[in-house]
């Protein structure tokens, strides 16, 4: 650190030294901490530790200082600007002077009333000192109001002076435009504006009031001719003392009518009558509590009260000869009010014991209103009309969008995949349908029947698909309840009627007869001994052929000969599991035996060379009498 200790030495090099006394050069700590809080604190040694001088200046240099004006340190000083101009339109902006007013207008063609005094209101416009005269609206007085003189800068006298705010004061009148305004008061902003300006207000005068409409304001003289009847007795014996009455308006016989009931008050202490409408949940009406308010009710009117338009007619006294009494409302009688027919079927105990007291009446049953309800009207369904099942179109009928019927899940678990076959003809008495055969397949599953026809070559008919998967109806069933064929009703020899066509079942397969033994309590005893029967007639070919092959042992040899010598021949021809199935269908007791004519039919159709040397021997030696030809040893001639 370099410093000049001596006074009066310049401080430049040469001229000053260091003071090796010195070793610590770090500035003092100025910051300190007292009870807690930080403080600031003035150092008092500077860097390299020398003492710092607080106050350099003496206390005389100090006086000196506080002593010496500043104009002769700085001048004089500069003069401030003038002040900025406000115009009129800025300075008064929104201040209104209001005063309250009157004046009096006459009336000469009115008889009640000679003048009339209407109250205004005077604003006075400093920032243009322009004037406008508004009168407040009254409701349904009939006199155009509201703004009596725009606002203007209203002329004073014909020199062409105009109104000034130092005109106006309280207590005095001011003509403008032919009327004479009397000011009484003013509002507290005028009063102390005026004031503020040095005029003298004069003290406030009390409004004047229109004659007229003071005189409306009085309630209206009444003139009560006095009477017999006590009313304050009645009112205070039968206060909240009501009669209650329940009672229906059948109004059925309109169009769109309906019946409803109603509950009927009458008011002991005054004779009024009101009629309740009762409300039932989801009844489709608005929620109005009253059909009628709480009023007396006029029994019988006067002559001229009868002709006289009832919609404007205001009833009084002068207008009806009767009115309604407690006596009237009897349970059991109709009641006309209103020009409705109610007709009064109950009422509560009170009014049981009133009319027991006051009229010795005790028997007031209740009287049954309520209509029986219709027996509900049973649906009845179109006819059929023959497409698809009764089910499915009878789900058109009960709903707008149909859904599918139920099905028995279960049984469809159960029965799934489970098929009966049968074999059958048709019974018609078309030629060509005598031969034609059809397999029946039932549906355990779903009940349903579907039919097929095996195609026979050169038979002129084309087999294949009969009928699909349906349900079939049986005949003279209702067509609300069909009854459809079930297994029980498929047994050899039945008829069974498929849309007008019949078919006699000829023969079953194994899976039926099984079916039929673990069921057999499905099955009635008819179709049960027809399964016996056929099973025994299939039983029977068998020692007959052993029979007929004993006795006619001499001619087998030929004929097995004979097929061997048909088979090598014929040796491309390869129908013989359908000529054998063809022979089959035809033979219906399963004797192995077919027609002769048949035989012929079943060879044509499929191509069997029937005209050649070896099959006509065949035939001959297969033929069984006349009419019979053993198909079993004909077709052993076309195995490969």
């Amino acid at each position: 650190m370099v410093s000049n200790p001596v006074h009066g030495l310049p401080f430049l090099p040469g001229t000053s030294f260091k003071d090796p006394t010195k070793t610590a050069f770090h500035r003092s700590q100025t910051l300190g901490y007292r009870n807690g809080y930080a403080v600031v604190r003035r150092p008092t040694v500077g860097i390299g530790g020398e003492r710092l001088q607080v106050n350099q200046l003496s206390p005389a240099e100090l006086d000196e200082l506080a002593n010496k004006a500043p104009v002769l340190t700085y001048g004089q000083p500069k003069q401030a600007p003038p002040a900025e101009f406000i115009p009129a339109h800025v300075a008064f902006d929104k201040k209104v002077l209001k005063f309250d007013a009157y004046f009096q207008e006459d009336v000469p063609i009115s008889s009640e009333e000679h003048y009339r005094i209407r109250q205004v209101k005077i604003y006075y416009y400093l920032e243009d000192d322009s004037i406008s005269v508004m009168e407040p609206v009254v409701e349904n007085s009939g006199i155009p109001q509201g703004k009596l003189i725009k606002r203007q800068r209203i002329p004073k006298n014909d020199v062409g002076d105009h109104y000034h705010w130092k005109d106006l004061n309280r207590g005095i009148d001011i003509t403008m435009y032919g009327k004479t305004f009397r000011i009484v008061d003013c509002d507290h902003f005028t009063q102390v504006y005026l004031e503020s300006q040095g005029i003298e207000l004069n003290p406030p005068e009390k409004m004047a009031l229109d004659p007229y409409t003071e005189l409306r304001k009085q309630p209206p003289r009444k003139y009560v001719t006095p009477s017999d009847f006590d009313q304050l007795k009645q009112f205070l014996t039968f206060d909240k003392q009501v009669l209650r009455f329940y009672a229906i308006w059948d109004d059925t016989d309109s169009m769109f009518g309906e019946c409803r009931t109603y509950i009927i008050h009458y008011y002991l202490m005054d004779g009024t009558v009101e009629i309740r409408e009762v409300h039932e949940r989801n009844d489709g009406r608005d929620p109005f509590p009253l059909l009628m308010n709480r009023q007396r009710m006029p029994k019988v009117l006067t002559e001229n009260a009868k002709n006289f338009p009832q919609c404007v007619l205001e009833i009084s006294d002068q207008e009806v000869l009767e009115w309604y009494t407690a006596k009237d409302f009897i349970v059991g009688k109709p009641l006309t009010i209103l020009g409705r027919n109610f007709f009064i079927y109950d009422c509560d105990p009170f009014t049981r014991q009133f009319y027991k007291e006051k009229f010795g009446i005790s028997d007031l049953p209740r009287i049954d209103v309520s209509k029986q309800e219709p027996p509900p009207v049973k649906q009845e369904l179109p006819p059929y009309n023959g497409y698809g099942l009764i089910e499915d179109s009878a789900q058109n009928c009960f709903a707008l969008i149909p859904k599918a019927p139920r099905k028995d899940v279960i049984k469809m678990l159960m029965n799934d995949n489970k098929v009966l076959r049968y074999l059958a003809a048709l019974e018609s008495p078309i030629p060509e349908d005598k031969d034609r055969r059809f397999i029946f397949s039932y549906f355990l599953a779903t009940d349903m029947i579907s039919i097929f026809e095996p195609p026979v070559r050169n038979s002129g008919i084309i087999g294949g698909k009969y009928l699909g998967r349906t349900r079939v109806i049986k005949p003279f069933s209702e067509a609300e309840n069909p009854i459809y064929y079930g297994p029980s009703d498929f047994f050899i020899g039945a008829v069974i009627d498929v849309f007008g066509h019949r078919f006699i079942i000829l023969d079953i397969d194994e899976y039926v007869l099984k079916y039929m033994e673990s069921n057999a309590a499905q099955y009635s005893p008819e179709a049960l001994s027809s399964i016996q029967n056929h099973v025994r007639k299939q039983e029977i070919p068998a020692p007959e052929l052993e029979n007929k092959q004993a006795k006619e042992e001499p001619g087998k040899q030929e004929l097995e000969a004979l097929i061997d010598t048909v088979q090598k021949q014929l040796k491309d021809y390869s129908c013989k599991d359908n000529i054998h199935e063809a022979f089959q269908a035809h033979d219906k007791e399963a004797l192995g035996y077919v027609d002769r004519e048949m035989f012929f039919k079943i060879c044509e159709s499929f191509n069997v060379p029937i005209d050649d040397s070896l099959v006509k021997e065949l035939i001959r030696m297969c033929s069984h009498g006349e009419d019979r030809i053993d198909y079993y040893n004909f077709v052993r001639a076309f195995s490969n």
